[in-house]
């Protein structure tokens, strides 16, 4: 599952079949995924207790979204006892850029707002790997090495100041973290061997944040309970 931006979405991989939602605008992302969630299984015949793992994006991303996916995950994981993948957003963004563009040096640009972008370069050989590790800074300090494709919604909140980057007047501004491309590099990192425990599942902060607002606190409660009732 994906929550990190203003899309949430959701998929479900079983063999070489991939299934998938996505919702944005119509209902808070914490509404959004639970359905999403038995809808997918309800569609390909299975349950809870026959899934592998249960994957999400653990940021960077909007604060609350990260947190809304966390929760919903651990939710589930923990009622179902199930081993969880935390994935991070950008690396999904750089696997959409070379799945929709044969892109195998990227540079993924994610806004951040007030003013700043959450950014990383990869590239790709026979899977990703992270040249330059996620970052947040302002648009000037998006710093690729060498020649890349460029993609995520930062090239189009701020076309301006990325516009002297080589790459940025083909980069695909379209291209958003997706629970898709989540649930494939999940996969592999389960494979791997590389998940976590339902209670140690945690978000990736690169912005730092005092505290919580009521409203985000009882966001992430719902979510959360809402996910272990749904056992």
């Amino acid at each position: 599952m994906e929550t990190s931006s203003e899309l949430a979405s959701c998929a479900l991989l079983r063999g070489d079949v991939v299934l998938s939602r996505a919702s944005s605008g119509v209902r808070t992302h914490s509404q959004s995924i639970l359905p999403m969630v038995q809808e997918l299984l309800a569609e390909a015949g299975v349950t809870l207790a026959d899934v592998d793992a249960i994957a999400y994006g653990s940021g960077p991303g909007s604060f609350t979204g990260v947190r809304t996916a966390c929760g919903i995950a651990q939710g589930l994981a923990y009622g179902a006892s199930l081993p969880v993948v935390p994935v991070v957003t950008l690396d999904a963004m750089a696997l959409a850029c070379h799945q929709q563009h044969g892109a195998r040096r990227i540079v993924t640009v994610l806004d951040a707002r007030m003013g700043e972008v959450y950014w990383a370069q990869y590239d790709y050989q026979d899977g990703l790997q992270a040249v330059l590790p996620p970052a947040l800074s302002a648009p000037a300090g998006v710093l690729p090495q060498g020649d890349v494709v460029g993609c995520g919604n930062g090239f189009g909140a701020y076309a301006d100041a990325l516009a002297p980057l080589p790459c940025a007047a083909t980069a695909d501004a379209a291209i958003m973290p997706h629970a898709v491309q989540v649930g494939q590099l999940a996969r592999i990192a389960f494979a791997a061997g590389h998940f976590v425990k339902a209670a140690d599942a945690q978000p990736l902060y690169l912005r730092n944040k005092i505290a919580y607002t009521s409203a985000e606190r009882l966001d992430m409660q719902q979510a959360k309970a809402a996910a272990e009732s749904a056992q």
